[in-house]
This record gives C-alpha cells, sequence and structure tokens, in this order.
C-alpha cells in the first residue's frame, strides 16, 4: 500500500483534492445531521483528516521528486489556502451551505499535523526512493 501511495501520490492528490471539492460544495440539504456526532465535534475532526490526507499526498510528491524543504512548505501553504477557498466559496457560491472559520482552523490543524509528520513520512518512503 504504502508503494502504491508512493507511486501515484500526484494522482491520489488531484483525486482527494476534487473528492474534498465535491463534499463541501454538496449543498447542506443532502449532508446528513445528527446530533450525537456534533456533540463530539465529528465535523472538525472531518475537515481535519481531508485536509491532513491532501497535504500527506502532497508531502510525498515533494519526498518522491527528492524537492526542497520550501516545496514542502508551499504545497502546505497550497492546502491552507485551499481550505479557506472552500470556506469563502461555502459561505458565497454553495447553496445551503456556510462558511465556518472554525472548519478552516480544522482544515488547518490537519494540514499541520502532516507537515509536523513531514519526517516520519521521509522516513517511511526512504526505501522507495
Amino acid at each position: 500500500m504504502k508503494l502504491f501511495i508512493y507511486k501515484n501520490s500526484v494522482a491520489l492528490a488531484v483525486i482527494w483534492a476534487a473528492i474534498i471539492f465535491i463534499l463541501c460544495s454538496t449543498p447542506g440539504k443532502y449532508i446528513p445531521s445528527v446530533s450525537w456526532l456534533e456533540l463530539l465535534s465529528f465535523d472538525k475532526w472531518v475537515h481535519a483528516t481531508m485536509f491532513f490526507i491532501l497535504c500527506s499526498l502532497l508531502i510525498t510528491i515533494a519526498i518522491r521528486k527528492n524537492q526542497q524543504l520550501r516545496m514542502v512548505f508551499l504545497y502546505f501553504g497550497m492546502c491552507v489556502v485551499y481550505g479557506g477557498l472552500l470556506e469563502i466559496m461555502q459561505a458565497n457560491l454553495f447553496s445551503h451551505r456556510s462558511g465556518d472559520w472554525q472548519d478552516f482552523a480544522a482544515n488547518t490543524f490537519g494540514c499541520l499535523i502532516a507537515l509536523i509528520l513531514f519526517k516520519k513520512f521521509k522516513s517511511v518512503y526512504y526505501s522507495f526512493s
């Protein structure tokens, strides 16, 4: 599985970014609302997880292509901006959706965790390079 992710990180990142976009642009009336999940801040964990995966895939690209550390930070920044733009679009463009600063913070948190784990990713994929 690690080798598959390593070799296909570009395609997986594009597909995952598209999945995030589709999920975030789905009209709110089609998203189930379960009160007990709100108590656990389930939505925030979903946001953090989605952006952790996206940022991790982009970091994998940097590792695979042996890019400099500044590219890792560029990918991190791209993910944070993408998360912010999606929240702005939810507030202004998508029907039955609303932008949320807490969702943006959760998106950024997921990206930060991926960035913090950069050295771990590098050691996991070291044998493939």
